[in-house]
């Protein structure tokens, strides 16, 4: 077997272990999460990579291929060639159909994801330091949503639930198969608002309201964070969605709006 035969299939042989390994170890990729947005963030981002590797193994390989065959050891001379109009032409062409091919599914996904039209349900979120404040507008629903992990489990010896930062007391819960409008703020700094899974990641920021949508597709729980650094407290802040049946939710707006009922009576 020859030496370029060899760096040949050294090369091919690299290839497959990257991609084996991206392949086999889906915590080191993007999710494909649960809504549809996040289905179609993960298919342009392997779109995306795909493209990146392809060209790398031409660009790379026409290297190698280069260096190996017409090395100097073996008696080849340079050639001076100061233009050629083909090859420029080739070489703008086609890295702009690259571009082109990138473009187009990006813009139609940035397009749709700020379409936050004809919700199902409006829910504003209010970031605090540190915790979330959520508010079913239409329903007439709010609560706190605060890290329910006691402080010994946090910061001592004490055995710990793989999920002991991303517990919380009261999660967000929403209904499948129903377009989720959030409105998004902060009462004190910016914080922001993100669950991979759903898809989302939204800036909180005092004195604006920025919104953002979900559809869920599969009931269960989903976990996030402030992504924003925020203060002492920031890996303290997590989120979690809980999305259930639409007959669920309903039973569930049930319970919370007696609930609150009871609570005024209580009050009076």
């Amino acid at each position: 077997m020859t030496l370029l035969s060899r760096v040949g299939l050294l090369i091919i042989f690299g290839v497959w272990l990257f991609l084996s390994d991206a392949i086999a170890l889906p915590p080191m990729n993007l999710p494909y999460g649960a809504t549809p947005i996040s289905h179609r963030i993960y298919d342009l981002h392997m779109l995306t990579f795909y493209l990146c590797v392809g060209i790398g193994v031409i660009v790379f390989g026409a290297l190698m291929y280069s260096l190996i065959k017409f090395r100097k050891s073996r008696g080849v001379i340079a050639e001076n060639t100061h233009e050629h109009l083909g090859i420029e032409i080739v070489w703008t062409v086609i890295p702009f159909l690259i571009l082109v091919i990138m473009a187009i599914p990006a813009t139609r996904l940035l397009m749709d994801i700020h379409d936050t039209s004809r919700p199902a349900l409006d829910i504003k979120i209010t970031g605090y330091q540190w915790k979330w404040k959520y508010e079913y507008l239409d329903q007439g629903i709010s609560y706190f949503s605060n890290l329910s992990t006691p402080s010994d489990e946090i910061y001592r010896h004490a055995a710990k639930n793989p999920w002991y930062l991303l517990e919380v007391d009261h999660p967000l819960v929403v209904p499948i198969h129903q377009k989720v409008r959030i409105l998004v703020t902060s009462n004190d700094v910016i914080h922001s608002w993100w669950v991979p899974d759903l898809g989302v990641k939204q800036d909180a920021v005092p004195g604006y309201i920025n919104d953002n949508w979900f559809t869920i597709t599969k009931p269960g729980i989903y976990r996030g964070q402030c992504a924003e650094l925020c203060g002492v407290n920031h890996s303290f802040m997590p989120i979690v969605v809980k999305a259930v049946s639409p007959i669920e939710f309903a039973q569930w707006v049930k319970q919370q709006t007696a609930h609150s009922t009871l609570k005024e009576h209580r009050h009076d």
